[in-house]
């Protein structure tokens, strides 16, 4: 578990020490994760953005377990395998005035991990964000989203990546092209996103698009649709709990994130892993399903 938090009360209450004691479990719990992965045949991991609670409130090197937190981050850098993060929809770019001010602060503090991992600053641990919204003018909005990209830090540009969008009122591959060819930021191909909001172009179209932005071996994302193929009431922008359908790379190399409901154990099915269910699996998949925003999620029994 890397996302133990607080609410503002409890923050406020129990102060930095707590946020401290909290962060250093999460960190000695992604190194386990991380391990677990590499002893699974997992080369791509994306960390949760929460790994220090209220993280805007203070200087990672104030925390009392600092020094550990340091060095279990080192630890964990030093592992092969790739790493990446995707901040939360209330970070825009394009913002103004304290939302702007706010997501600096909070991709800076993102970096600001990698930069403890001792990772080198590059597009291999990307830091992936949508462009937000449209404000009521699309170009206008990219304009300062690049405009504003040239006040961070340089480290954190050299990560930072954007994706499509699944409505058509957003942004599509094409729309971010444009982004990429004037700040190079590379972007970030969603399946199932496109699938949604294609724009003018097929798959394989959108997919060399974003594919030629890229500076290292691109790290795309894929889900099938929860709607098509398990619920026909759900959203039509929630994803599905397992993986039903291969993934075309268009003979292309390149990694795969795949945002599936139920994370690593749908890869294992598809492998034909899957462990046997038992009370404690079955707890902790419906706790996973009820983090979902999808009401009432399908309970999962224990035979």
């Amino acid at each position: 578990m890397t996302n133990r938090g607080m609410i503002r009360k409890t923050f406020v209450e129990k102060g930095i020490a707590y946020a401290s004691e909290l962060a250093l479990k999460n960190v000695q719990d992604l190194l386990k994760i991380v391990d677990w992965n590499l002893a699974h045949g997992f080369g791509l991991f994306r960390i949760s953005s929460d790994l220090f609670p209220w993280a805007s409130e203070y200087l990672l090197a104030s925390l009392p377990d600092y020094t550990e937190i340091r060095a279990t981050l080192e630890e964990i850098g030093a592992r092969p395998i790739r790493l990446t993060m995707h901040p939360g929809p209330f970070n825009h770019l394009a913002g103004q005035g304290k939302v702007l001010d706010n997501t600096i602060v909070d991709l800076e503090y993102q970096s600001e991990v990698f930069d403890l991992m001792g990772l080198k600053p590059s597009h291999w641990n990307k830091i992936n964000i949508h462009a937000g919204g449209t404000y009521g003018d699309k170009s206008g909005t990219l304009a300062r989203f690049c405009q504003n990209f040239m006040r961070l830090s340089e480290n954190l540009r050299a990560r930072l990546t954007v994706e499509n969008d699944d409505r058509v009122s957003l942004y599509g591959v094409a729309d971010l092209v444009p982004v990429y060819e004037t700040i190079g930021t590379p972007v970030v191909f969603d399946y199932f996103h496109h699938a949604l909001n294609p724009g003018e172009l097929t798959q394989e179209e959108a997919f060399l698009m974003a594919y030629n932005t890229w500076d290292v071996r691109p790290v795309f994302h894929y889900s099938d649709s929860r709607q098509e193929r398990e619920d026909p009431k759900a959203r039509r922008e929630a994803h599905a709990d397992w993986l039903y359908s291969p993934v075309n790379t268009y003979g292309r190399d390149v990694d795969i994130v795949f945002e599936s409901k139920m994370k690593e154990l749908s890869i294992l099915r598809l492998r034909g892993e899957e462990p046997a269910m038992n009370p404690k699996l079955a707890k902790l998949m419906n706790q996973q399903k009820k983090q979902d925003p999808e009401v009432p999620p399908a309970e999962i029994t224990c035979p």
